[in-house]
């Protein structure tokens, strides 16, 4: 098996935003969710459950970086920074530059005081 590769693309026109994924083969595919990479799985079950049509900007934003985290972390081939941008309108924002391993004891911490918070029943 070959070297392989495939990008996703976004950008907006008059018709509204756009997010395409195309492949090494040059298919391109229309949606409003990809992951790509060694580590799109471990990302896409993140965005499975975290993904809703209606999201605001900071809860997109978020996700992503949730679901490149877990990317890096479960993927020994994936690592570094997350990198988080928003594209608008108006054109391109970078929203933030991330050491994927410092968000590990980030989430870790969230994850250990959710479990040692008590169940509430009703």
């Amino acid at each position: 098996m070959g070297l392989s590769m495939g990008t996703m693309i976004m950008g907006w026109d008059k018709t509204g935003p756009a997010l395409f994924y195309v492949d090494n083969d040059g298919t391109r595919l229309k949606g409003n969710l990809f992951s790509v990479g060694s580590g799109s799985t471990f990302a896409m079950g993140v965005l499975d459950i975290g993904y809703k049509y209606d999201l605001s900007v900071e809860e997109a934003c978020e996700l992503g970086r949730r679901s490149i985290y877990h990317a890096t972390h479960r993927d020994g081939a994936s690592g570094g920074n997350i990198n988080i941008y928003h594209v608008g309108e108006d054109g391109w924002t970078k929203i933030s530059t991330e050491d994927s391993a410092q968000k590990h004891y980030q989430y870790k911490a969230e994850s250990t005081a959710q479990a040692s918070a008590p169940m509430v029943t009703s």
